[in-house]
């Protein structure tokens, strides 16, 4: 039975993990190992490798590669750091396959580590569309490097097909976040409120706007344009969670902390809620508003209206719960206008997940524990044309 190698670099990343990690630990001869790296690691990120559980695995390796600066340089020389020391890492782990999830440039550099050491990857969440991040280029390069694909809808799976991937290594199975939310056992309403720190039944929106990192905008008069038309649409309490460790993200962080000083009553800010806590939240927040994939994935189908905002999830699938709106104060005062309506409300809890599909961790667990790796190592380029 194999011995497969985990990678997480975020909060996010890993709270979709989540399932397919216990999936995993319940088949019999599986090993698991853990690459941690990215914000996990960041003090200014939370460090959030304190919500890892660590005993779910053999080995762990924790690959610190961020660098103290917001330079748009910075990601590609983390991405170099990044392939010295997680070539390093594997060589210590010696795993038989590693898993990646996502779009994240640290996962490139661990896919490039990982193909350097002929280590064979399964890349789950191939074949997505989010034309206003570099993170649509890292996405297709990880796909083009990996050997299994869990795509989470079959879109998706065409799309990786149509890069040269072989149909029978390419498997639609709908996405761990949704199944997450269906499956997890939330906390009460009173706790929520509780940990939140407001008062029982005290309305809130759930907000998260990371820097699209393609986008000529400039993202503090992005995110004060948002919440200005926050401030004017409703009086409900924002819940703001940190953004990511992209260029921007730092900046993006610092501001919503000192807003959220100076108008407490307005804003709260959260460098990260954990995924359980984040979770509870949306379940009751009134909608939820920024430009995470979260709202386009797993919010539907916990039945709550979001408003992805900007252009850093254009090209994503998304259901008719989800309301796109420009980042201008027109567009983004009519979207929440409409989500505190009874219709919206009604909408969310009735219009389908396109991203939803049953057993998905309990797939992509089952495949992994019997493949063969060592003939997937080699692979062909498959002619959508041709059929071949």
């Amino acid at each position: 039975m194999p011995r497969i190698a985990i990678f997480t670099s975020t909060r996010a990343d890993y709270g979709l993990l989540r399932t397919l990690i216990g999936a995993l630990r319940e088949i019999d001869g599986v090993t698991l190992v853990a690459l941690i790296s990215g914000t996990h690691l960041s003090p200014s990120h939370g460090r959030t490798v304190a919500e890892i559980d660590t005993v779910a695995f053999e080995a762990v390796e924790m690959v610190d590669i961020l660098l103290d600066t917001q330079s748009d340089d910075a990601m590609g020389l983390e991405m170099g750091i990044g392939l010295f020391r997680f070539t390093e890492a594997f060589r210590r782990l010696a795993p038989d396959a590693l898993v990646l999830l996502g779009d994240r440039y640290e996962a490139l550099a661990a896919a490039a580590a990982a193909t350097a050491c002929k280590i064979p990857i399964a890349h789950i969440h191939g074949g997505e569309a989010s034309f206003g991040a570099m993170d649509d280029v890292f996405r297709h390069a990880i796909t083009k490097m990996s050997h299994m694909h869990f795509p989470s809808t079959e879109l998706y799976r065409q799309r990786v097909i149509q890069m040269g991937e072989h149909p029978e290594r390419v498997f639609n199975v709908g996405a761990l976040g949704v199944e997450n939310a269906r499956r997890t056992v939330l906390m009460e309403r009173e706790e929520v409120w509780r940990r939140l720190g407001l008062a029982a039944g005290q309305p809130y929106v759930i907000g998260t706007f990371h820097p699209a990192t393609l986008d000529e905008g400039q993202p503090l008069e992005q995110l004060d344009t948002l919440l200005g038309a926050l401030a004017s649409e409703t009086d409900v309490i924002a819940i703001f969670t940190g953004a990511n460790s992209d260029a921007g993200g730092r900046m993006i962080n610092e501001a919503l902390n000192a807003r959220a000083k100076a108008t407490p009553g307005r804003l709260r800010f959260f460098m990260s809620l954990g995924w359980l806590l984040y979770l509870s939240s949306v379940r009751y927040a009134r909608f939820v508003i920024g430009n995470s994939s979260s709202g386009l994935i797993e919010v539907p189908s916990l039945g709550v209206p979001a408003i992805d905002v900007g252009s850093r999830q254009a090209g994503r699938a998304r259901s008719e719960a989800v309301l796109s709106s420009s980042c201008d104060s027109v567009s983004l005062r009519a979207a929440i206008r409409f989500a505190m309506t009874q219709e919206c409300q009604m909408r969310a809890t009735m219009t389908p997940n396109p991203y939803e599909k049953a057993g998905t961790a309990k797939e992509i667990a089952t495949r992994l524990a019997n493949a063969d790796y060592r003939a997937l190592l080699r692979k062909g380029f498959y002619d959508a044309v041709k059929g071949s």
